[in-house]
């Protein structure tokens, strides 16, 4: 079982910066690929960033790439927020290899509650 909690949303304006935190209570042992999801008002949810259970490999979608940084210890930093970054943002975990796969956190995996992000122009 793996409990989930984001934090470190919040108002922000165009071009500054967040850094969002996801706290992970898991069996100690355990390996969990890691991701960050966000869904904007009217959209699909969508998976932007996603790290192995080792820390060496990362995913970032299109959108961030370049400005959104993950790490183990399961924080994100964003950079130059725009704003059509705006949206709330999950953190997920699944117990399988593939970090870069948004289906398997979808299936069987474990989220945490959202925390929203709204940027201004």
């Amino acid at each position: 079982q793996v409990h989930l909690v984001e934090s470190g949303g919040g108002l922000v304006q165009a071009g500054d910066s967040l850094r969002l935190s996801c706290a992970a209570s898991v069996r100690t042992g355990s390996r969990y690929s890691m991701g960050w999801f966000r869904q904007a008002p009217g959209k699909e949810r969508e998976l932007i960033g996603a790290i192995s259970w080792s820390g060496g490999n990362s995913y970032y979608a299109d959108p961030v790439k370049g400005r959104f940084t993950i790490s183990r210890d399961n924080a994100e930093n964003k950079n130059n927020l725009k704003p059509e970054d705006t949206a709330v943002y999950y953190c997920a975990a699944h117990s399988g290899p593939q970090y870069w796969m948004s289906s398997y956190y979808s299936r069987g995996g474990y989220w945490g509650q959202g925390t929203q992000v709204t940027v201004s122009s």
